[in-house]
């Protein structure tokens, strides 16, 4: 793991390629083992962990919170639980959630219900940009308080609630909110009831489902999720697979580099997690899952795509749920096929690690590619494959991962000459990334 910035330059086009990988294990997955470990009775286990930034900010804000964890070996550890209600903290200890998203909700989930906890939060100097003000909303029904009052971002200080009750809530398309108040429900007096009107990820039902004395759902047309407040929770022993949101980078580079095939082994097939595959096979892709198994409660198997045509994307709102990570890459493959993509109901992604509409739009447009985004309806006019190997592109820092995966990709297709400042964020959920895509034959330098 690196500690110091660096850039990547990339300035040829990548050859065809016949491989099989593994990409790195699923972010959300093993940042939820560790926190639902560290509130469940006695000794949890995760294995095949990923080991990132964002996993080790996880790691060291639990440990501040009184949480014993040990490493066994590579990708494997123990966590030792201390129950609901039993994390604690000196009064204003700093938390540093890094760049985050997900531990900060969940975590502030947690500890908003616990008692006695009085912290400092904050993250690096992108997850501070971001808004947090429906989550301080949802806390503050739980009756935990944020100050300064008003403010919706980090850093601020969190004191938690004596008496928490539970809570009635409308979940949206954030997974990460509908989790915090799972979470918060957990050790909350009464039931907190959650009505899911479209369906988000559900990894933190699936780790404590066998709990069948906290929790119960009714999926019907509409998710209906009640926590029953003040029980105690089992340990939990994850295997985490593949992240399909890792692998989907992957896969775009194959179905758009020719003479190409790519089976990715283990991968996360969760459905909430996989609209990224169905709507590019609703468009001609040629992807298909094999080996499937289900481990915790979570489906996985093994991913083959293979190079082909495919016609302009539709997108609707509908399809954001299950595809939010994947946005930036699903802007890179509209801009190199024939025909206008079309992508509606994603202005959430301007308050991501960046605003990943504006920041894709400047990198397009560095190798001619037009987009319009008007009314919450993104157009991107693509031209094919483009020959960009006499034009530029430069990503200044953004702190955002996916940006940098995505033009490191687009990269590799032109060859455009790219610049891609502070690549080290990608670090907080791919780690592998460069060892992988330099298997697959890409060049490229890293500069310090």
């Amino acid at each position: 793991m690196p500690s110091k910035s660096f850039n990547v330059t990339i300035d040829k086009k990548i050859s065809s390629f016949k491989k099989t990988i593994f990409v790195d294990p699923d972010k959300s997955i093993s940042i939820r083992s560790f926190i639902v470990g560290a509130i469940s009775q006695n000794i949890s286990t995760a294995k095949n962990v990923l080991e990132s930034e964002d996993v080790f900010s996880t790691i060291n804000c639990l440990k501040k919170l009184g949480v014993v964890i040990k490493k066994k070996k590579s990708k494997s550890y123990l966590i030792y639980g201390k129950g609901l209600g039993s994390l604690f903290a000196k009064k204003n200890t700093k938390l540093n959630f890094g760049n985050s998203g997900t531990l900060a909700r969940l975590l502030i989930g947690v500890l908003s219900t616990t008692p006695g906890i009085e912290v400092n939060i904050s993250g690096d100097h992108s997850l501070n940009k971001r808004n947090m003000k429906k989550l301080i909303e949802l806390m503050s029904k739980f009756g935990s308080y944020f100050s300064p009052k008003g403010k919706n971002n980090f850093p601020l200080k969190m004191i938690s609630t004596e008496m928490p009750v539970g809570i009635n809530y409308k979940a949206g398309v954030s997974a990460q909110l509908k989790s915090a108040v799972i979470f918060a429900g957990l050790n909350s007096y009464g039931t907190t009831k959650i009505l899911e009107n479209e369906k988000s990820r559900d990894h933190t039902e699936n780790m404590i489902l066998k709990n069948k004395h906290v929790i119960k759902i009714k999926d019907n047309k509409k998710k209906i999720i009640q926590i029953f407040g003040k029980e105690n929770l089992n340990p939990v022993n994850i295997n985490v697979p593949g992240d399909p949101s890792s692998a989907a980078f992957f896969s775009a580079l194959t179905i758009l580099n020719k003479n190409s095939t790519i089976k990715i082994k283990n991968v996360g097939l969760n459905p909430t997690r996989i609209g990224f595959y169905h709507l590019l096979k609703k468009q001609g892709a040629k992807i298909n899952f094999k080996n499937l198994k289900k481990i915790n409660n979570e489906p996985r198997g093994d991913i083959i795509v293979k190079s082909c045509n495919i016609k302009a994307i539709k997108a609707s709102k509908e399809h954001y749920v299950n595809s939010t990570d994947e946005y930036p890459i699903l802007f890179v493959i509209a801009a190199l096929i024939n025909g206008n993509s079309i992508f509606k109901g994603i202005e959430d992604l301007a308050n991501k690690e960046s605003n990943r509409i504006k920041e894709m739009q400047k990198i397009l447009k560095q190798i001619g590619v037009r987009s319009i985004y008007k009314k919450n309806k993104f157009t991107i006019y693509g031209k094919g494959m483009i020959d960009a190997t006499n034009k530029k592109i430069y990503v200044p820092n953004l702190g955002d991962h996916r940006i940098c995966m995505s033009a490191f990709i687009l990269a590799c297709l032109t060859g455009a000459k790219t610049v891609i400042r502070n690549f080290e964020t990608v670090y907080t959920s791919s780690p592998s990334f460069l060892k992988i895509i330099k298997f697959l034959g890409a060049n490229f330098a890293e500069q310090k």
